[in-house]
C-alpha cells in the first residue's frame, strides 16, 4: 500500500521546525492577510521565503494557503502576492475561491494547486469539475464518509487529500459566519473567534412541545462545540480508500501539540507502509490525550458523526501535560533547555524522543546561563539540565500536570 503524506501545520516558524523535527512529509503555512488562520503567528513575505527554504533544505515540501474568500479589494493585494509566490516557489498552493484559481493559472502556471477543504467537495462530479481545470489535489469536505471517498477515488486521477486530526467546526467544513454575525471577525477572511465554543442557553418559549437535546451542567451547555477529530485507529482505512495526504489541523496550537500530533502520526503512517496488518499501539492514544484537545471523534468517516461526540460537558481543553521547554543543544549527558514554564530541581519531567515515551526524569541539578548552580527557573530562563542518552537537540520537554510519579532516571 502507498505510504500516504503526513501533512502539518505551520503557524509560526517554531511550529515549522518541531513539525519538521518530528517527522511531518510536508507542512501548510500561509500570510496573514491571506489565510483562514490570520490569527496565527504566521509568515511576511521574508519570513515566507526563509520559511519555504527551510523546509526544501529538510527535504519536505510547503504547502502556502491563500484560502480566504477575498473581496474585490483584495484582489490587487493577492496578485502582488502570487508575484511572490512564484520567487519563492511553494510546492503548491492552497485555495478555494475560483477567481483566486484563475489568477494563479494565468500568472503562475508553474506553481500546483490544491483546492482546500472550504471548496465542499462533496461527490465526484465536483472532483472532476477541479480536476479538469488542472487542479493538483483535492482536500475533501470533512462531511464524507470513507466509502464515499472510495467512490470519488474511483473515478478520478487527481490526489486527494482529508483531515484526519484536529479541530472540528459545527459549520460545513468550515464555512462559518457566526464569528462575523456575533463578533464581526469574519472566519472566512482568517479571523475566527471561535463563537461555536462559547457557552450558550437556549430558550424556545413559542414552540411548546418542541423539544432540543440539550445536556448541560451549571456552567450552561455547549451545543455547538465537536469534540475533535482523531482518526488514528482508522488511518489504514483511508489509505486503502486512495488519501494520498494525511491532514493535521492546528496552526494555531502550540509547539506541544505539534510535536505530539506528528510524531504520533508518524509512527503510524510508517506502519501502514510496512505492509503488514495495521495494528494500532495503544501508547498513540495516551499520548494524544497529553495536549490539550475536547476529546476525540471520528467525525463522519464512519457515518454520522453521534450525538456523545459532541463537547456537551462544556470543557473546553482537556491536557494531562504542559509544556516545560525545548532542547536547544546536547553536550554529553547535558541539555541546554529554552523554559516556556517554571522548572524546579527535584521535578520530574518527560522527554518527547523516540524510545523515551511515557518515562519519568527527575531533575537532579539545573544550572543557568552563567553554569551557576540553581533550585528553580522560570518561563524563558535557559537552563541546563541532566538529560538521559537518547534526548535530541528541538525535543520538546514536559510534565504531568494532574499528578507525580517515581522517577525511572536520577
Amino acid at each position: 500500500m502507498k505510504r500516504p503524506e503526513l501533512l502539518a501545520p505551520a503557524g509560526d516558524f517554531e511550529k515549522l521546525t518541531t513539525a519538521v523535527h518530528y517527522g511531518s512529509d510536508a507542512v501548510y503555512l500561509g500570510d496573514s492577510r491571506f489565510s483562514l488562520r490570520g490569527k496565527a503567528g504566521n509568515f511576511d513575505s521574508v519570513e515566507l521565503k526563509a520559511a519555504i527554504d527551510y523546509a526544501h533544505m529538510k527535504g519536505i515540501k510547503a504547502y502556502v494557503t491563500v484560502n480566504i474568500f477575498p473581496h474585490n479589494r483584495d484582489l490587487p493585494h493577492i496578485e502582488r502576492h502570487i508575484e511572490l509566490l512564484k520567487d519563492i516557489k511553494p510546492d503548491a498552493v492552497i485555495l478555494s475561491d475560483p477567481g483566486v484559481f484563475s489568477m494563479f493559472k494565468e500568472k503562475a502556471p508553474e506553481i500546483d494547486i490544491h483546492i482546500s477543504t472550504q471548496a465542499n467537495i462533496t461527490n465526484a462530479g465536483s472532483a472532476l469539475f477541479w480536476e479538469g481545470l488542472g487542479a493538483k489535489r483535492l482536500v475533501l469536505s470533512r462531511e464524507l464518509t470513507i466509502d464515499e471517498i472510495r467512490e470519488i477515488r474511483d473515478k478520478t486521477k487527481v490526489e486527494l487529500e482529508v483531515f484526519v486530526h484536529g479541530s472540528i467546526c459545527i459549520s460545513y467544513s468550515g464555512r462559518c459566519y457566526m464569528s462575523s454575525f456575533l463578533a464581526s471577525r469574519s472566519a472566512n477572511m482568517g479571523e475566527c473567534t471561535n463563537s461555536c465554543r462559547w457557552n450558550y442557553a437556549l430558550m424556545e418559549e413559542k414552540r411548546p412541545g418542541e423539544y432540543f437535546p440539550v445536556f448541560e451542567d451549571e456552567r450552561g451547555t455547549y451545543i455547538m462545540s465537536s469534540k475533535d477529530l482523531c482518526m488514528i485507529e482508522h488511518l489504514n482505512l483511508l489509505a486503502e480508500a486512495g488519501i494520498d495526504s494525511f491532514k493535521i489541523e492546528g496552526r494555531m496550537k502550540g509547539i506541544n501539540y505539534v510535536a505530539g500530533v506528528v510524531k504520533t502520526y508518524r509512527e503510524a503512517v510508517d506502519s501502514i507502509a510496512e505492509g503488514k496488518p495495521y495494528i494500532v499501539n495503544k501508547r498513540w492514544f495516551r499520548e494524544l490525550s497529553m495536549f490539550s484537545s475536547r476529546g476525540y471523534t471520528t467525525g463522519m468517516f464512519l457515518g454520522r458523526q453521534p450525538d456523545e461526540d459532541y463537547n456537551f460537558d462544556g470543557e473546553a481543553y482537556r491536557m494531562s501535560h504542559e509544556l516545560v521547554g525545548k532542547v536547544l543543544r546536547i553536550d554529553g549527558d547535558a541539555a541546554k533547555v529554552a523554559l516556556r514554564n517554571k522548572l524546579d530541581a527535584g521535578d520530574s519531567v518527560e522527554f518527547l524522543s523516540p524510545g523515551l515515551e511515557e518515562k519519568l526524569f527527575e531533575i537532579t541539578s539545573m544550572r543557568d546561563e552563567n553554569y551557576m548552580e540553581i533550585t528553580s527557573a522560570k518561563n524563558e530562563d535557559i537552563v541546563f539540565i541532566k538529560v538521559p542518552e537518547g534526548v535530541r537537540e528541538n525535543d520538546i520537554v514536559r510534565r504531568i500536570k494532574s499528578f507525580r510519579q517515581s522517577p525511572s532516571f536520577s
